[in-house]
């Protein structure tokens, strides 16, 4: 009978060891959870870096699909990486040209996206290669991202780098009385403020910035997928939700972004005047930017009678165009938005 007993003890004993492992494991696991938790309430850090890797594999893969259809031009002259700060190295713009040195030619000034916390100039170099390949020169900025810097440190540093630019234009190749400003995305966003910041004195002072770029130098802005209205974002359900809230308040250092300065201030359809310059706005019918950004400032552009030539895509179009679709240059509509760009282009550089 002791000899039955023994045997069922070592038989149960083992199974109660199992299930003590697993509350223990399931135990640890709940911690971490809890701990990721706790760490992405007080700080956006963690939750940002995971948005900057995704964006990251975006932005190269798209980069290479542009690379396919970039022009050979044996005429095209580059220069990568310039410093604009001599205080900041990491701070640099690439330039495309096919001007002769000591030509000038009229320029596209580019600020790339990334939900203002990921992304950099080799995301849009291809596109510049090929806006200098139809003849204008074209340089992409970079910027201190999000969170490392937050707002509006983005901002100064882009007003250095286009005085950066007016300082070197001759080596630039540089047309300082015909710049376009650009951008996509949240560089639509960032270029939306520095064509304001130009335009509208009372804006500028708001922001305690001095303008490096007059008015009267800037003939067109390019708006692609851009963010203009900050609190038409704050109800965004679901992942996109979150991850906007996350951007925005890795760049912006708060997370009440929306009914603080930031919110107000990066809202340029509060801000734009009848000053604004003649104006190129797209975005696809598969990004819900278009609908809650793109097309309201085309709208609020129009009423102050800014010239606006815009490209949207009806809402049942197939296939249903993407973020950023401009860039998707595989496809029949990104290479039509392309022609309406160079289009819009030459009508205000001509």
């Amino acid at each position: 009978m002791a000899s039955e007993s023994t045997v069922e003890d070592h038989a149960v004993r083992p199974r109660r060891h199992r299930h003590r492992g697993w509350l223990i494991a399931l135990g640890g696991v709940l911690f971490v959870v809890l701990a990721v938790v706790v760490v992405a309430s007080i700080t956006p850090w963690p939750s940002a870096m995971l948005i900057r890797s995704v964006f990251e594999q975006g932005g190269r893969a798209t980069a290479a699909e542009m690379e396919r259809h970039v022009p050979e031009n044996a005429s095209l002259r580059e220069k990568i990486g310039i410093t604009y700060a001599e205080e900041q190295p990491g701070l640099t713009l690439d330039m495309y040209t096919t001007a002769e040195d000591g030509d000038a030619l009229p320029t596209v000034i580019w600020i790339h996206g990334g939900a203002w916390i990921s992304g950099s100039s080799a995301d849009v170099d291809p596109y510049m290669r090929i806006l200098a390949d139809a003849g204008y020169t074209a340089i992409a900025v970079n910027y201190t991202l999000g969170p490392e810097a937050t707002y509006p440190t983005a901002v100064g540093e882009l007003n250095d780098a286009f005085a950066y630019i007016l300082e070197h234009a001759d080596e630039l190749a540089v047309d300082p009385d015909t710049i376009i400003i650009a951008g996509d995305s949240a560089g639509g966003q960032l270029a939306s403020q520095m064509a304001t910041l130009s335009t509208n004195p009372d804006y500028a002072e708001l922001m305690d910035v001095r303008p490096a770029l007059a008015a009267d130098q800037i003939v067109g802005v390019i708006l692609n997928c851009g963010v203009y209205d900050m609190r038409a974002m704050t109800d965004l359900p679901g992942i996109i939700g979150w991850g906007f809230k996350t951007a925005l308040w890795s760049y912006t250092g708060t997370k009440d972004w929306a009914a603080e300065s930031p919110g107000a201030t990066m809202s340029t359809i509060e801000f734009v005047t009848s000053d604004f310059p003649p104006t190129y706005i797209s975005g696809g019918n598969g990004d819900g930017l278009t609908w809650l950004q793109g097309i309201p400032m085309a709208q609020r552009l129009r009423s102050l009678d800014v010239p606006v030539t815009d490209l949207f895509w009806p809402a049942d179009h197939v296939p249903a165009l993407p973020h950023e679709y401009q860039f998707h240059l595989d496809l029949d509509e990104a290479q039509e938005a392309l022609v309406h760009t160079l289009d819009f282009l030459e009508s205000v550089t001509s």
